[in-house]
């Protein structure tokens, strides 16, 4: 490494924090207001680019057309952010953050597969920016003409940012609205149109971004979660709601990335060590730490509780009779499926496929609906535990069945570590820091080529001869996925479990009637991470290998998807909302291309007609009807008596 070089890869780096900080502004501004984690944020970035290299191409020829198509390009993505939020996430501003958190996911489903159906599937180059295609020599090295533009931009925006926000009105309203929304509304400030408004700043700012960088990247349909993953990080790592915090931020993890590209490999103790490697994960680690010490950001403030976050849970009761002969029932039903296998062949294997999905999101509902913690990271505990198994036959030549049983323990020891930083956080930073960690193990998996095999993964995990038939390994799955579904149910109802649920409700309560709250968090971590990891391992021989693909963000969001689908305040809810949603996936996917649209519209119309999950808005209305048909019968028995 020569100063040349790493001058040049520092000077890359400010060129794209500007970039980053404009995607993580807009989403800082309306988490700031409108408390939405917007998971589709990344993709009004990806439509900024896509939009850019349309209007670019056909009219941006001059130095003029060119900056005016890319601000019309960031234009038009907050008119479509706007129209969003107008048609749908005004809907659910009430409904639990997690619900909220659901709908934007499906946004990034159907805006995925719209630009999939309007600019196809191959990456799009648009052209460079007239005026600014050359390069300058900085010591002897070639250095982007454009880069230096994009150095600029940033602060500037910064600036007209915090001009907007300390010297106008609206700007002051927005401020206001970040501290409290509430008292906001009492002064007769209309909310609506406010939230509306800072979305659609929020999305120009994304549009913005994207757009900006057509002349450096091809447009490509990956951009939304590569896009998003880092902004999260920003506006975690500077503070939720801080505009100064996100550039501060945005600033740190550019050059970051930008010094270990530079150092490359760097020779310690007589070894290598591949230092370039670590810009696929600098940032979470910079975030993991960063939460660790100060969780509230390096400018943010402690945030005060939402106003989800004290809802009542419903208390969890025993299974009544009728319920424990229905599970009979569909048990019964379950095992005699393989009967079926000639007609329809498919049958067992799909089933499989959801019998993994229901221990997996069951594991995680345990955390999240009786623990009260919020985790976005539950893959890494799925891969751990595959690779686990993985590595046990591969490196250590063990039998199928014995590495079934331990390689999940590699998934506890990950949770027991995991868990015990996690647990002294909460609300959105616990689940930010589970994310951290996740993505940590994510590309821990994807580098070791010599032990994971790296983004090949590890093949020939195949079942032990006794199970290699499609029939033998499904009743292996039901087996493990009844016992492991029966046991965290009986956990729930253990002392452990009451526990553990009154930790959630009232931590100072439990505290002082002598509760070790963070201990009992600490181990319900550990004990969702066995049967992720039972989940993960199931699912590495049913497919005969293990890669990092199915373990990364999208395993995760998966697992949420689930959870919330069918009710995080049941028993029954993740079950549910884990079938559909694979039946769903699995059903639409071979149907048409445009699977990922349909599944999102199918997922929004979820959100909208079962607020608190299927399984919960069912419970919820019977008991509605219930307590509604015993005022009704209470005057028909007293007439009645009277009669009598």
């Amino acid at each position: 490494m020569n100063f040349s070089g790493l001058l040049v890869q520092l000077l890359n780096g400010l060129a794209d924090a500007s970039s980053v900080f404009l995607v993580a502004a807009g989403l800082s501004l309306i988490f700031g207001v409108t408390r939405i984690v917007n998971f589709a944020h990344g993709s009004f970035y990806m439509l900024g680019v896509y939009m850019a290299y349309t209007l670019v191409s056909h009219f941006g020829h001059s130095v003029g057309s060119f900056w005016l198509m890319i601000v019309l390009s960031a234009a038009a993505v907050a008119v479509i952010g706007a129209l969003i939020e107008v048609l749908i996430l005004r809907r659910i501003y009430h409904a639990p953050e997690l619900f909220q958190l659901l709908a934007t996911f499906a946004l990034v489903l159907i805006i995925q597969d719209a630009t999939l159906f309007i600019w196809g599937p191959e990456d799009v180059f648009g052209p460079r920016a007239p005026g600014l295609s050359g390069s300058i020599e900085i010591l002897g090295r070639s250095f982007p003409q454009y880069n230096l533009v994009l150095m600029v931009i940033g602060p500037v925006v910064l600036g007209l940012l915090w001009l907007l926000l300390n010297r106008t009105r609206w700007g002051t309203l927005i401020r206001a609205a970040t501290q409290d929304r509430e008292m906001v509304g009492a002064l007769g400030v209309n909310q609506a149109w406010l939230f509306t408004g800072v979305f659609a700043l929020g999305c120009f700012l994304a549009g913005l971004g994207g757009a900006l960088q057509e002349p450096r990247i091809p447009a490509n349909l990956a951009l939304d979660m590569e896009s998003i993953g880092t902004a999260f990080v920003i506006v975690v790592v500077g503070g939720m709601g801080s505009i100064p915090g996100a550039f501060l931020a945005a600033l740190l993890i550019s050059e970051l990335k930008a010094l270990c590209i530079a150092i490359g490999t760097l020779h310690l103790f007589g070894m290598d060590f591949a230092v370039s490697k670590l810009t696929l994960v600098v940032e979470f680690l910079v975030m993991a730490v960063i939460l660790v010490i100060r969780p509230w950001g390096l400018m943010g403030k402690p945030q005060a509780a939402s106003r989800n976050s004290n809802m009542a849970e419903m208390p969890l009761r025993p299974a009544s009779a009728g319920l424990k002969t229905a599970g009979l029932v569909l048990l019964a039903i379950l095992a005699l499926v393989p009967l079926a296998s000639d007609s329809f062949p498919y049958l067992t294997i799909l089933l499989v496929e959801i019998m993994i999905a229901v221990l997996f999101a069951t594991s995680l509902h345990f955390i999240m609906g009786p623990g009260g913690m919020h985790s976005f990271g539950h893959a890494a505990y799925f891969g751990l535990g595959a690779y686990g198994a993985a590595m046990l036959i591969t490196l250590l030549n063990m039998p199928m069945e014995l590495a079934l049983l331990l390689g999940p323990l590699a998934a506890v020891m990950g949770a027991l570590v995991f868990g015990w930083f996690s647990v002294r956080l909460s609300g959105v930073y616990l689940a930010m820091l589970t994310l951290a960690f996740a993505q940590i193990v994510w590309s821990v998996i994807y580098q070791w080529d010599d032990v994971t095999g790296g983004s090949n993964g590890l093949v020939g995990l195949w079942p032990a001869d006794w199970l290699s038939s499609p029939t033998a390994y499904y009743y292996l799955t039901l087996v493990f996925c009844v016992a492991g579904v029966l046991l965290l149910r009986r956990i729930l109802f253990s002392p452990f479990g009451y526990a553990l649920r009154a930790a959630r409700d009232s931590a100072l309560r439990a505290d002082a009637i002598g509760i070790d709250v963070k201990r009992v968090q600490w181990m319900a971590f550990a004990v969702a991470g066995l049967f992720g990891g039972v989940a993960g391992a199931l699912f590495a021989f049913s497919k005969g290998s293990i890669s990092p693909e199915a373990i990364g963000v999208g395993r995760s969001i998966d697992g949420l998807v689930m959870v919330l689908l069918g009710g995080i305040q049941t028993l029954i809810g993740p079950i549910a909302g884990a079938s559909l949603f694979t039946w769903l996936h699995d059903s639409i996917a071979r149907e048409t291309e445009y699977w990922k649209a349909v599944l999102g519209l199918v997922v929004l119309v979820l959100v909208l007609l079962f607020p608190a999950g299927i399984v919960g808005t069912l419970h919820h209305a019977y008991l509605s009807l219930l307590s509604k048909s015993r005022k009704l019968a209470k005057p028909v028995a007293k007439e009645l008596k009277e009669a009598l």
